[in-house]
């Protein structure tokens, strides 16, 4: 990858995702050689399918700063790389993006901190992702901007490019009005998303929450959208109209149903629960290593329980799958220490030679191998204290293809308002979860059929080819020509059946 693929695309799209991270990663085999990997990842996984095939372009970091690369692979998904350098990743991801915006948006979890330096670099890096998508998209192209680390790019991409569509989608909670007051640079991230024609959110209560914020900072009216019946609004920006609204985030439901059952994952299955000793019962966390997603609460429920006596540690495994993650971020250093703590703590008292209670894995798995889990595991424990959706609940629906199994969920994922099958927590009442996992160990074949059946009926239709049509088609407002609009694809409008915000 030279400075000539990075600064001039040699083909523009008509359809651009533009997001902090490309759909691949660099790593080196036993020999020292580069060569590019699939990411995991939410967001990967529920767009690479759609623009994959409508031959799209996606514009994003490739996750390092080094100079002499591989070729990115070309296998239906156009890749345009934007550089970064060392210092533009600690103040603008690090900084910005994951010591200031993240624990802002989830709640002050931990305290956000404010320093004018990482903020410098979230412009100035938000202007360059402008920049690249601007040569990326061709004429009267639609740009899909994805999530909190690029707030700024709508408003600097429309100064670049006016003749395009542009659209806005985040992926994390938007926070209530009171947290997002604290931010010194509110009005200009509000300004900035205000550079979209479409504005979207996993919830209701998000899109509420920017509406009144973009009234409050800027002084423009609001108003419901005259051609919606459906909740949708519009703020009016001089002669154009922004549109906001709620658009629940899926997974490609189908392939995984697909990929579970395959025979070789369903041996990979039972292999699982041979390693493990056979247990009675399987219980399965999957997380990236993060603060919000509620790995502490999960182990010290199971650790509650076990000293009740209400598990035995000879009859049930619990598998935590961590996936690292901003392993140079202090806030992750530390609690990636204190969940090995807790781990061993359990394993202390209650294991025996042999036989683990809690087996915790600190990587990243396979497509496959996570379907393999997902297969052998009776129970789901998705505990986040704060989520925008949480992707994981869903994956695991879709691969239960036999509809047994269950699923404890927070309420406070986004998914829980879909999931309502689901054994629904509060995570930050201990007993709650630990009463709701017993419940759902105990459950019969009979009770787990009606729940997992539902759950996947929710899930198998409404997947991530509704959810992106469902946004393109709001975007494109039926124009003809627009990529993932229904003139343009020929399919009937998915807009009406959307949940839309902004009541």
């Amino acid at each position: 990858m030279d400075d000539e693929d990075t600064q001039a695309p040699r083909a523009q799209a008509g359809l651009v995702v533009v997001a902090n991270r490309l759909p691949v990663s660099l790593e080196r085999d036993a020999a020292g050689r580069p060569h590019w990997r699939h990411s995991p990842g939410g967001l990967v996984n529920a767009l690479e399918p759609f623009l994959r095939g409508r031959r799209g372009v996606w514009v994003g970091w490739p996750g390092t700063t080094a100079h002499d690369l591989p070729a990115l692979p070309d296998d239906g998904l156009r890749l345009h790389p934007v550089r970064l350098s060392a210092d533009d990743v600690r103040g603008f991801y690090e900084g910005f993006s994951n010591g200031t915006l993240w624990p802002l948006y989830h709640d002050v979890i931990v305290p956000p901190e404010y320093h004018r330096g990482w903020w410098d670099a979230y412009v100035r890096v938000n202007r360059t992702f402008a920049e690249a998508a601007s040569r990326a998209s061709g004429p009267g192209a639609t740009v899909w901007v994805q999530d909190y680390q690029l707030q700024l790019v709508p408003a600097m991409l429309r100064e670049l490019r006016p003749d395009v569509r542009i659209g806005f989608f985040l992926h994390i909670p938007f926070p209530p009005v009171e947290l997002f007051m604290q931010l010194p640079w509110r009005t200009e991230i509000v300004r900035g998303l205000l550079g979209a024609d479409l504005i979207g959110f996993h919830r209701p209560g998000g899109a509420r929450n920017f509406r009144w914020l973009a009234h409050r900072l800027t002084g423009l009216p609001t108003a419901p959208h005259p051609a919606s019946g459906s909740g949708q609004e519009m703020v009016r920006l001089g002669d154009r109209d922004v549109r906001i609204g709620a658009f629940p985030i899926s997974i490609d439901a189908a392939e995984l149903d697909r990929l579970a059952r395959r025979p070789d994952v369903q041996r990979r299955a039972r292999q699982i629960r041979e390693e493990l000793g056979d247990p009675e019962k399987i219980i399965l966390g999957v997380d990236r290593l993060d603060y919000t997603k509620g790995i502490d609460v999960r182990l010290r429920a199971v650790h509650e329980m076990l000293s009740e006596g209400r598990i035995r540690p000879d009859r049930v495994a619990f598998v935590q799958i961590a996936i690292p993650s901003r392993e140079r971020v202090e806030h992750y250093v530390r609690l990636r220490e204190d969940i090995e703590r807790a781990v061993g703590r359990v394993n202390g008292e209650f294991s025996r030679v042999g036989r683990p209670v809690v087996h915790y894995l600190h990587t990243s798995v396979s497509r496959e191998e996570l379907a393999a889990f997902y297969s052998a595991a009776d129970v789901m424990l998705v505990t986040p204290l704060r989520d925008g959706m949480n992707l994981v609940c869903k994956e695991y629906v879709a691969c239960r293809y036999r509809e047994d199994g269950a699923l404890v969920l927070s309420e406070f994922a986004g998914a829980a308002a879909e999931l309502t099958g689901a054994f629904l927590v509060n995570p930050h009442h201990l007993d709650d979860v630990e009463n709701s996992l017993a419940e759902a160990l105990a459950q019969s074949p009979h009770q787990a059929r009606l729940r997992m059946g539902g759950l996947r009926r929710q899930v198998l239709t409404h997947d991530v080819e509704f959810w992106a049509r469902s946004f393109l088609a709001a975007l494109s407002d039926g124009r003809p020509g627009v990529p993932g609009s229904p003139v343009a694809d020929g399919s009937a409008p998915l807009a009406s059946d959307t949940e839309w915000a902004l009541t």
